[in-house]
């Protein structure tokens, strides 16, 4: 488990504005949250961390995108999934093949298995835990990060 924490708790909202206010005003977390659409995934997600452990509430900015499927189809706002960091990737998803699981296709990116992200290299387990989906996460190093930036142009 060495090098394994939580990444990121991702929530699917109708309004990640509104449920931002929610957190703020009622729980005192989130006041330093940034808030970013994504064209390229066409979502809105509210992002800050509480402890160490970093909070996304993900709106769908389209009728039927990932998230605003997600809730329709259980009729409720909730924990979409949940990004675990890994030391290693491409180890971690052998292991979890190999105990049954399978490589879920990325909603974003079209692609199933490891690929690249703007934080590190992510896959999605096809298998569920608890209605949770599981995505797997081996962060940059700062000079990985530094190297997606110069080829991202960023």
């Amino acid at each position: 488990m060495e090098g394994r924490y939580i990444k990121h708790m991702a929530f699917a909202v109708s309004d990640a504005r509104g449920a931002l206010g929610h957190y703020q005003d009622f729980i005192g977390v989130g006041h330093d949250a940034e808030v970013h659409e994504y064209d390229k995934s066409r979502n809105i997600v509210a992002i800050f961390n509480v402890g160490d452990v970093e909070y996304q509430l993900c709106q769908s900015m389209d009728e039927g995108g990932r998230y605003d499927a997600w809730i329709k189809e259980r009729g409720y706002e909730g924990l979409h999934h949940i990004c675990y960091a890994v030391p290693d990737i491409d180890q971690a998803l052998d292991d979890a093949q190999a105990k049954g699981a399978a490589l879920k296709e990325c909603a974003a990116c079209k692609v199933k298995g490891s690929h690249v992200h703007p934080e590190g290299w992510v896959a999605f387990l096809e298998q569920e835990a608890g209605g949770v989906e599981l995505e797997l996460m081996q962060v940059y190093t700062p000079e990985e990060l530094e190297e997606y930036k110069s080829v991202k142009g960023i």
